[in-house]
């Protein structure tokens, strides 16, 4: 990833004033004499006003001549990726958005087109993460459309996954001028039921894929003479078994979570297990950490950093009011103040942990906390059945937009085609 930096020197001149040399008399009079200590008073007092002088421009011109170059050199040490905390900031209000038009993208599904499902305001469109240090470049399509090209980018996931990749396409489409250039390539509708979605966009000759695997590790039925209860299982040690999809790809975007909760798992007669053993008493976290363990290993063995760059988003939090029983979808009319402790989760921890001993590297879009002052973008009652209310998943346009915006700006170390 490129990075800036400036380097600034400060010239000062230093004006030199002498005085005459005076001439010695090859007799010393008594007059002579007695102006020598006036002299040298005199000599002395300009010495003194001399270092005084320097002394008060040290103290009331250097330093603000110092702090002004700190701060520049702050200022342009931030603009370094390497340097600014992306995802560290807060969201500004910018009407230059939303990015697209949902109802003139042919791959946003129903459910997250919230203003053509009746949505009525539109301010939650009008923001823009800012992080504190530096800035998101702006999104340029044909900048994006031309690194894309010959090229596969694959998203591997749940709904989120979805929703980020649908949302990628549409962003990218308003570059382009032959809409119909742009197709799902087995003629599929968007719908949750598909387990690959692949579209290309011809003019540019590469393809936006996902692959629905909301656990990344096999889900399988129950071994035989197990306990009742168990109606399938998760097999940790066992990646996906369409994983062989993800291979030979040049951006890799993973994404787990949202899934992992007891009931979608317990709930459901759902276990885990590891080999041929049943593991009945373990932890949903360290079930996940395990399957992460699993997962770490596939990339690691799989993938050829060479040609792949490696991504895995953070948990995606969701703004659900009440206990399990009586789950709320209280939404806000614009962005948190305050992230009501939903900044952080332990899914979004075990991500940093496991990748940080990875032989492949592996960038971690930690969007958890930036989502998290978002009650006011999620779909609410604004979906395709809207008898059931959503504080999980986002309208589009929205915030899985600056997600994408993010994952281009940590893209400008892409490999040319030609170079491969």
């Amino acid at each position: 990833m490129s990075s800036l930096s400036r380097t600034a020197s400060l010239k000062q001149r230093t004006q030199i004033v002498g005085s005459p040399r005076a001439v010695a008399s090859p007799r010393i009079t008594r007059k002579s004499w007695n102006s020598g200590p006036v002299l040298i008073g005199v000599v002395i007092g300009l010495v003194v006003s001399f270092f005084l002088a320097v002394g008060l421009r040290y103290l009331y011109v250097l330093p603000s001549l110092t702090q002004a170059f700190h701060d520049d050199s702050v200022s342009h040490l931030n603009d370094s990726g390497n340097s600014c905390d992306v995802f560290d900031g807060n969201w500004v209000l910018d009407y230059r958005y939303p990015l697209y038009n949902a109802s003139e993208c042919p791959f946003v599904e129903q459910g997250f087109n919230c203003l053509e499902n009746g949505r009525m305001d539109k301010g939650y469109l009008k923001w823009r993460w800012k992080p504190k240090n530096c800035d998101i470049p702006r999104f340029n399509v044909m900048s994006i459309l031309e690194m894309f090209r010959n090229r596969r980018i694959v998203f591997v996931g749940d709904s989120m996954s979805r929703t980020q990749w649908e949302s990628l396409i549409c962003m990218l489409m308003t570059g382009v001028e032959d809409k119909r250039s742009v197709y799902e390539v087995n003629g599929s509708k968007i719908t949750k039921q598909i387990r690959f979605l692949g579209v290309r966009f011809s003019s540019f000759n590469f393809t936006i894929e996902f692959y629905r695997s909301v656990f990344l590790v096999q889900h399988s039925w129950a071994p035989k003479r197990g306990p009742k209860r168990v109606r399938s299982t998760l097999k940790l040690d066992e990646l996906d078994d369409i994983s062989d999809e993800w291979i030979n790809t040049d951006v890799l975007i993973f994404n787990s979570g949202q899934w992992w909760v007891p009931g979608k798992l317990f709930g459901t007669g759902c276990y885990f297990q590891i080999g041929n053993s049943l593991k009945l008493g373990m932890s949903i976290g360290t079930a996940f950490r395990t399957a992460l363990g699993t997962w770490s290993s596939w990339v690691d063995t799989m993938i050829n950093p060479n040609r792949t760059r490696v991504f895995f988003r953070t948990f995606e939090p969701s703004h659900w009011s009440g206990d399990e029983t009586l789950r709320l979808c209280n939404m806000t009319s614009q962005p948190l103040s305050e992230t009501e402790g939903k900044d952080s989760s332990p899914f979004s921890d075990t991500v940093f942990d496991v990748v940080k001993n990875m032989a492949v590297p592996v960038t971690v879009l930690h969007i958890t906390p930036l989502s998290a002052f978002r009650r006011d973008a999620h779909v609410g009652i604004w979906s395709d059945k809207p008898n059931m209310s959503d504080c999980s998943h986002w309208c589009l346009p929205g915030v899985p937009d600056i997600w994408n915006e993010i994952l281009f700006h940590l893209l400008p170390g892409f490999k040319d085609a030609s170079s491969e």
